[in-house]
């Protein structure tokens, strides 16, 4: 016979796949299934555990155990770029990323705080510069709701966003636009960026920052955006929880060969 947690865990995991229990639903409270005669607290808990490290709840301080939604995130590749989002109107890429998951969002959803720091050897590499370099950093945490989904770091050269919206400690959004319209009014167009995408185990002030469940790795994304004469007028590092985006690009497929004849 399997253990009673076990039991327990497949009954509310029955529940979830089946739709009874939907995406954002609360389970019961340790102390209300120990009472209702379920087992006890330590058999609850092991049931609980075992459906967060199946990726089905998530369990926070604060909220307790919840189910988790089935639906990713979309995090758009080259989309979520788009000038007529941030120059013309007002659809930064975490809006821009909602709007095509057609999901709700508020602007304050994004938090910002800005400060000045050294370049360690990674930042200083994708700006161009000397290790131990002041620059600016402007770090975001974005939720969805309540729950965290990534958090985006900003790098900056002080002589390319000195005295705009981007260093302004006032929380919240850089304002109209975000960051890359404020780059545009400094006379700083972007033109084009390269990103880099690796998975790995997340820190513990990570899974702590995101609220992951046990077991859940982290992807890191590494920006650079440049200008169209190469200048880099920033590099950016974010940590998304991996569950809760799918990642999608749409691109032209390239022909190095028909652009080598066009060449000759």
């Amino acid at each position: 016979m399997a253990p009673k947690w076990r039991d327990l865990a497949d009954r509310f995991a029955e529940q979830i796949k089946s739709g009874q229990l939907p995406p954002g639903a609360q389970l019961p409270q340790i102390r209300e299934l120990v009472e209702a005669g379920e087992g006890s607290k330590e058999t609850v808990h092991k049931a609980y555990k075992a459906l967060e490290a199946e990726g089905l709840v998530t369990s926070t301080r604060g909220h307790g155990t919840v189910v988790r939604p089935r639906a990713a995130l979309k995090r758009l590749g080259i989309g979520r770029y788009d000038k007529a989002k941030w120059r013309d109107g007002d659809e930064v890429a975490f809006i821009a990323d909602r709007v095509a998951s057609g999901r709700a969002y508020k602007r304050n959803e994004q938090t910002q705080t800005v400060s000045r720091v050294e370049a360690d050897k990674l930042v200083a590499e994708g700006l161009g510069i000397p290790v131990g370099s002041e620059v600016y950093a402007r770090a975001r945490l974005v939720k969805e709701g309540v729950q965290p989904t990534h958090t985006l770091t900003s790098y900056y050269r002080p002589e390319h966003v000195e005295g705009t919206r981007i260093v302004d400690p006032t929380p919240g959004p850089a304002g109209r636009g975000g960051g890359y319209r404020v780059l545009y009014d400094a006379g700083y167009e972007i033109d084009h960026m390269r990103e880099a995408l690796f998975a790995r185990v997340p820190t513990t002030d990570e899974v702590q920052l995101l609220q992951l469940p046990a077991g859940e790795p982290v992807v890191e994304l590494h920006r650079t955006t440049y200008t169209a004469d190469g200048t880099v007028v920033e590099f950016a590092v974010g940590i998304h929880a991996a569950s809760r985006f799918a990642w999608e690009y749409d691109f032209k497929v390239p022909d190095s060969a028909q652009a080598k004849k066009g060449q000759e």
